[in-house]
């Protein structure tokens, strides 16, 4: 605890007997006279009976300010003032536990402390030091407490000696002060030494007096030795406050001489005072706004965490300071300046932040909930809560989403404030401990189902809903549910758990005649329902995932109240602490009457559990509101799971899941859900598991039933597999917003890929499972990974594959590919290499019926260059263990496929097909004239070359020259395109053309002419078909040079024209280039004109012709002096 800049100052003032009880502050009535005490510490044993002097004293020190104490009576007897200063100090050290860590055992590190070392831990450290004889010169002066603790040397540091000091006050540490310094919310190891020093070795305490009744026994020269004694020995700390109060009493007129008495510090408290321990509001709001400034850190968000288990810890022992504490710490958050940053940007908080501002919500219901709270302390909360809910930043309760609903906490309003109107703009996190101020304890039946475990009338009974008992004569408790368990919570969180228990008991009974009269009233409504079709939602806000988490407050009480008489909390060794066990030791056997033969608070927990999971409620508005449904379905269920399953659970089970078959619009799983009803299948994949091993009919029927996700269903009436009826409505004229919509469809996914891993090896149960599977999931990237799993599972063991899973499997795979079909999908290749790998293992028909229906599960490209390139590779006929028949059957089929896919494809599939059937001339003979239908019909030239360079591969060159020819006609170069892709399929036709002779080469130049325009593309061209550049680089030349030469004259054609159209691109080139060019190109565009020279050059009057071309160039560009100079420099 850190040392405190000025000793606290005294509570009340002491002065001389005799003066009249109508004094002003600090008048006394009796002389205290004290000693050490002899008698036996609380820690000791005791053998003989306590005197009733004890007894009596330890009461009052317990209940009555000491000033109290001497007003009532005149006189009161020096032993009795000595045993009640004595009882007057901590005698449990539970509470100096909780004040100097965040757990009662102190396992949790330390608000500001980053080591998590038990042995680091105020507490611990503080027995530590007690153990080891550190704690020195203990001396209790009244109500005051001070010692020496020593922290030995450690390698680094040596021994310190601090100066401890601890007022106390009705068995409560009042106010602490320690010289180390340390800043904490918590008590240092320093005090909690000393204190523990105190309650365990009382005996060897110095007990002396008040100090006010020590000097009353003094005279005027002992008074004025005392007082010279003490200014020499602190001379220089006293000195200036002596002289001070010197002058002061000396003059008549001061205040000092106008107040009977003076201060005593260790004179006790005052009637007036308030009887709370100490506790540093200081610390805790610098550490708590420490926190928040640190963002959404994980270190951050656990202390917070750690903080409010502290406000409940302090509740639950009903110390007043829990909701002292929770005050700071919701002034800070209200403070947090990120509020208003979030608000301004229109961005929401964090996950975590918005957790912690749950958890402040359900606090303040807690608080305000108190049973035994006064009212005129439940006015001041209001009126603060009232404050924080009008700041225009305070959160909303549904994490910032607007919500419309009305006051569903509290639809009978009780008191004061019920005819205000309960709607609001928006709900804030404290809007329902606001409404909850309205409630009371006053009703007599809600007393005695609380107060009395024999509280039950076997006479009285009737079928009212709002009937007190139920038809055994057990009490109900008929409130709105999440309300009614925030009263459980609180009378929890308060420290009244047999209550809590009792009130609990009786909400489950409740919640079993509701569900058992919605069942009745379904029955005989079911065939006007099931033909109207259509149903509304019975439940606007679910109990799980609800703000008050009723669902989790009745599993909590009750499982606690199912521990068989365990102390669920620790004593800690040495000490008293029988209030512990008052408070956290339940004995069932206390509600056992109320329970029927077998059933224990475990199965009522189980049961309720079961209940609220497949209560059929709306899926609420929001994102956050939609998260913290999904994450407190999985919490709840993640409790569930730690069960240990016996016979009587598994009865639970199966009684909550036929009823929930059977519920109607009521149940999640009844045969009539609402559309935008919570889907059940993260729930249902949890009873399927746990029914499976006991009745595998019902654990089917549970999760086929779970399977629908009717928000996504287009029609409003579909078949469930299992049952004949099936009714999902449609509201038109609402769009929901599922912002969780793929969490929910990844839970379905789980729910189904867990049916089947349990079906393998049952044809039927398969099958039901694939049907269900295919009607009720919409996303193809699931089903496909249902596919993937069963595929998995099928092949998963050594022995032979399971063929009715991989049919399963197939199946699905079939779907997905007709789903994707004309759909953008990023995995659509990977889908169609698995289903052909699929279609292999489940074997030869499988693969020849996907290439039979190509076309409704592919693309031409696809089916080409995937399917059918795969079912013809040498890896599938060895897979297959073919024979020579069924090899040739299923090439055939492959080969149909790619001529199909070439007709419908040409672009894409006719460069596949002609590979694909080339072992086969007919079928290749089609493929080819496919390609030449479809040059005419949209081929481009790119599409045509490869076609043509694949054909002089396979030795075809005539059709190679034909196929080229086709593309040359198809394609256009511009003048500056000499870096175009084409290029070398140009020159490649060139060759080709060139090797068959003069006519092919004729044919082929026209083409290139019209086609290309760059220069540079037909001077390459040209110089490749001249005699000169004739040689064993030219692709595809296998004439000889004479016949080359005869071909390739350049004043005859075909070269001849070749050689002009040149000429003549070389010049329009140049004077498109001219028009813009800037002279950073200069040198380039000389270096151009260099190339223009050479094939100018070609030509017999090439000279004349280049000169009068550069000579035109001069005149036209004078105006480019520097360019035509450069021009001159090298051309002439």
């Amino acid at each position: 605890m850190a040392e405190r800049v000025r000793q606290p100052p005294a509570k009340r003032f002491c002065c001389r007997p005799g003066y009249n009880p109508t004094c002003k502050q600090g008048q006394r009535s009796g002389a205290l006279c004290c000693g050490a005490s002899s008698s036996q510490g609380v820690t000791g044993k005791i053998h003989n009976p306590e005197s009733l002097l004890d007894i009596a004293a330890r009461r009052v020190a317990e209940k009555w300010p000491f000033q109290r104490v001497e007003e009532r009576f005149e006189r009161i007897p020096e032993p009795v003032q000595r045993r009640i200063v004595y009882w007057s100090f901590p005698r449990s050290e539970r509470e100096i536990c909780m004040y100097s860590s965040f757990s009662i055992g102190g396992d949790e590190s330390t608000v500001s402390g980053d080591n998590n070392d038990e042995t680091r831990l105020p507490f611990q450290r503080g027995i530590a030091l007690l153990e080891s004889g550190c704690v020195d010169n203990v001396l209790q002066v009244g109500f005051h407490l001070s010692g020496t603790v020593t922290e030995p040397a450690t390698p680094s540091e040596p021994a310190h000696a601090y100066n401890v000091a601890v007022s106390f006050d009705r068995c409560k540490i009042t106010a602490v002060t320690c010289s180390c310094g340390n800043k904490d919310i918590f008590y240092c190891a320093h005090v909690v030494a000393l204190s523990l020093f105190r309650v365990r070795r009382p005996d060897q305490v110095k007990l002396h007096l008040p100090i006010s009744e020590t000097l009353l026994q003094m005279s005027r020269d002992q008074l004025q030795k005392f007082v010279q004694y003490l200014i020499a020995v602190h001379h220089t700390q006293v000195l200036p406050t002596a002289q001070k109060l010197a002058d002061e009493i000396l003059s008549l007129n001061s205040e000092i001489n106008q107040v009977h008495g003076a201060p005593d510090p260790t004179a006790g408290a005052s009637v007036d005072d308030e009887n709370c321990w100490h506790l540093d509001e200081e610390q805790v709001q610098e550490q708590v706004k420490l926190f928040l400034s640190q963002g959404g850190y994980h270190g951050s968000s656990k202390q917070l965490n750690l903080l409010f288990s502290k406000v409940r810890e302090m509740l639950r022992l009903r110390d007043s300071n829990g909701a002292r504490m929770l005050t700071l710490i919701t002034d800070e958050f209200m403070a947090d300046p990120r509020l208003a940053l979030w608000r301004q940007q229109g961005t929401t908080m964090t996950d975590k932040y918005r957790q912690l501002w749950d958890e402040l919500g359900a606090l303040w219901m807690c608080v305000v909930l108190n049973p035994h709270c006064k009212p005129e302390q439940k006015n001041c909360w209001l009126r603060q809560l009232r404050k924080w809910n009008c700041v225009d930043v305070c959160p909303w309760e549904d994490g910032n989403h607007g919500n419309e609903l009305p006051n569903l906490t509290n639809p009978l309003a009780q008191g004061a404030h019920a005819n205000r109107d309960a709607a609001q703009p928006h709900r804030t996190v404290f809007t329902r401990a606001i409404e909850a101020c309205d409630l009371h304890w006053h009703d007599s039946h809600l007393q005695h189902i609380i107060n009395s475990d024999l509280y039950t009338n076997c006479r009285y009974h009737d079928n009212a809903e709002s009937s007190l008992f139920d038809s055994r004569g057990w009490p109900m408790w008929h409130e709105h549910v999440p309300t009614a368990c925030a009263r459980v919570d609180a009378l929890r969180s308060h420290g009244y758990p047999r209550e809590a228990l009792r009130l609990a008991v009786a909400i489950v009974n409740t919640l079993r005649m509701q569900q058992q009269r919605q069942l009745e009233h379904f029955r005989r409504h079911r065939k006007e329902l099931l033909q109207k079709g259509v149903t509304s939602i019975t439940n606007m806000e679910g109990w799980v995932g609800h703000p008050l988490d009723p669902i989790g407050t009745l599993f909590s009480t009750l499982t606690e109240g199912g521990q068989m008489g365990q102390e669920s909390a620790t004593c800690l060794e040495r000490s008293e602490c029988k209030a512990c066990v008052s408070l956290t030791h339940v004995c069932p056997a206390e509600v056992q009457r109320l329970l029927e033969e077998g059933e224990s608070c475990l199965t009522l927990a189980l049961e309720v559990a079961l209940m609220g999971l497949g209560q059929q409620r709306i899926m609420p508005d929001g994102l956050y509101a939609q998260e913290k449904l999904c994450r407190s379905e999985e919490q709840l269920i993640t409790k569930l799971q730690e069960l240990q399953l016996n016979d009587t659970l598994v009865q639970i089970f199966r009684k909550q899941a036929q009823l929930l078959l059977e519920g109607g619009p009521y149940s999640g799983l009844g045969e009539i859900v609402y559309r935008e009803s919570v889907p059940m299948h993260t729930f249902a994949r949890y009873l399927f598991t746990c029914l499976l091993p006991h009745d595998a009919d019902l654990a089917y029927k549970v999760a086929l039933r779970a399977m629908r996700l009717p928000v996504l269903e287009s029609m409003a009436t579909s078949g469930d597999l299992s049952h004949s009826h099936h009714i999902v409505s449609v509201v038109t004229n609402r769009y929901p917003r599922w912002f969780t919509l793929s969490h929910v469809e990844s839970q379905q996914c789980e729910l189904a890929s867990t049916m089947l891993t349990a079906a393998k090896g049952d044809g039927g149960r398969l099958e039901t499972v694939l049907q269900s599977i295919q009607k009720s999931i919409h996303s193809s990237s699931h089903i496909f990974k249902l596919a993937q799993d069963a595929f998995k599972i099928a092949t998963l063991m050594d022995n032979l594959p399971d063929i009715t899973l991989l049919k399963v499997s197939l199946e699905l795979g079939l779907q997905v590919m007709r789903m994707t079909l004309s759909t953008l999908n990023w995995r659509r290749r990977e889908m169609v290499r698995w289903l052909v790998t699929c279609a292999t293992e489940v074997g030869v028909y499988a693969l020849d019926s996907i290439m039979q229906n190509w076309y409704t599960l592919f693309t031409p490209t696809e089916a080409t260059s995937i399917v059918a390139s795969t079912v013809m590779a040498n890896s599938t006929v060895v897979r297959l263990h073919l024979d020579g028949h069924q090899r040739e059957s299923l090439a055939t089929s492959a080969r149909t496929l790619a001529l199909q896919c070439a007709m419908k494809d040409p672009q894409n599939c006719a460069l596949s097909a002609l590979t694909l059937c080339e072992k086969d001339h007919v079928a290749f003979e089609t493929a080819y004239q496919i390609v030449l239908d479809g040059a005419a019909t949209g081929m481009t030239y790119t599409q045509l070359f490869a076609i043509a360079r694949y054909m002089e591969h396979r030795g075809y060159p005539t059709r190679a020259y034909k196929l080229a020819t086709l593309a040359l006609s198809h394609l256009s170069l511009g003048y500056n395109q000499d870096t175009h892709p084409a290029i070398n399929d140009v020159l490649w036709a060139c060759a080709l053309s060139q090797t068959l002779g003069k006519n092919e080469l004729a044919a082929v130049v026209p083409l290139v002419v019209k086609s290309v325009k760059c220069a540079t593309v037909l001077s390459d061209v040209l110089r490749r078909c001249t005699p000169s550049t004739v040689g064993p680089g030219l692709v595809g030349l296998r004439t000889s040079r004479t016949a080359a030469g005869k071909l390739t004259s350049l004043d005859k054609a075909p070269l001849r024209q070749l050689l002009d159209a040149t000429i003549g691109a070389y010049i329009n080139t140049t004077h498109s280039r001219l028009t813009h060019i800037s002279p950073r190109h200069y040198g380039e565009f000389i270096e151009f004109l260099s190339k223009a020279r050479e094939t100018f050059l070609m030509a017999p009057d090439g000279h004349l012709q280049f000169s009068q071309f550069i000579d035109n160039l001069k005149q036209i560009y004078k105006g480019k002096k520097k360019l035509m100079m450069l021009v001159r420099e090298r051309f002439g």
